[in-house]
């Protein structure tokens, strides 16, 4: 049995997925600025930015951190006032989560202002790769609305998952359950990194360096989850119907895509003619484009008629990349 016919399973009581939205706008132009909080929203035109001396360009509504003080966002230089690492946005894109220059679970506004501790690390422990977990409430099931950070935090060698409210002020982080499907054996409780959350449901994907496989955890009308391939760096798309993966073919980094939103589950590799490494990997929120990192910079991957297309280089500018609703 499929994990999407599991998933399904246990969501058909169901409750509407959380509406996506679509970049739009037309092409602009902008160089690198102070700070300032009217950061327009983003489309999927081109624009260009000068930093460090450098030419950037970037689609709008596409971020890129490099674990400096300065992001790109709508292709201008935007200093966070503290160093960001991992940076990933809520659905809405109104608010920035990442880990700061003191391993501290930090969110903010779009442009780096207002920043709030929401966990504090504590000493020993390593923390990385914060996504946001947001649903609405489900009333006819009783399921509260979720808006929730997951995150990986490496505590005595082995990484494992916790999470804490995104609203939280030096909150209390607390490590989340990972259940098996029924039948299924017990999934690996430590080992756990790079969660990515989507969609409407709270449901979740991440990898298990031990297994070097990636899993998916579907958090609604109950815990449970399992394998579904050989892989790393996960994404799941916003539909919850796909995944994107990172997996090495004859040395180099490709990207492969997992779909189980029919009644057959299919893993193909989108990058067949990869000579380079392709790694971490980001869906746009419309679930059309997949936006990620080369040693030469950001490429993208557009949906087609028969697929994918092939990689179109975005960027030469090299950063962990995310989109921002």
């Amino acid at each position: 049995m499929s994990a999407r016919n599991r998933r399904s399973t246990a969501v058909a009581v169901t409750a509407g997925a959380a509406a996506l939205l679509t970049l739009c706008g037309a092409a602009a132009t902008a160089t690198a600025a102070p700070s300032s909080g009217g950061e327009a929203k983003g489309s999927a035109a081109m624009v260009a930015a000068a930093v460090s001396g450098h030419t950037v360009t970037v689609p709008r509504g596409l971020t890129l951190s490099n674990g400096t003080r300065h992001v790109i966002v709508n292709g201008r230089s935007i200093d966070f006032g503290t160093v960001v690492r991992d940076l990933a946005w809520n659905p809405s894109g109104s608010k920035a989560a990442f880990i700061d220059g003191h391993g501290n679970l930090v969110v903010s506004n779009p442009d780096g202002s207002h920043r709030v501790t929401v966990a504090a690390t504590p000493g020993g422990q390593t923390w990385s790769h914060p996504t946001w977990q947001v649903a609405a409430a489900d009333r006819t099931n009783g399921i509260p609305a979720k808006n929730n950070l997951i995150f990986s935090a490496k505590i005595h060698g082995h990484t494992v998952l916790e999470s804490v409210k995104a609203t939280s002020d030096h909150g209390r982080p607390a490590r989340i359950s990972l259940n098996g499907y029924a039948g299924d054996a017990q999934v690996p409780q430590t080992d756990n990194t790079w969660p990515n959350a989507g969609g409407g449901y709270g449901t979740a994907v991440y990898e298990n360096t031990h297994t070097d496989e990636v899993y998916i955890r579907d958090d609604y009308l109950r815990q449970q989850g399992g394998a579904l391939a050989k892989g790393s760096e996960p994404a799941l798309s916003p539909d919850n119907e796909e995944v994107v993966f990172v997996r090495s073919v004859h040395g180099h980094d490709h990207l492969f895509v997992e779909d189980f939103g029919g009644s057959t589950t299919t893993i193909k590799d989108v990058t067949p003619s990869a000579t380079t490494d392709y790694t971490e990997p980001t869906w746009s929120p419309n679930g059309r484009t997949i936006a990620f990192r080369a040693p030469t910079g950001t490429y993208t991957l557009t949906k087609t008629a028969h697929g994918f297309g092939k990689p179109v280089k975005v960027s030469s500018h090299t950063g962990l990349p995310a989109y921002r609703g």
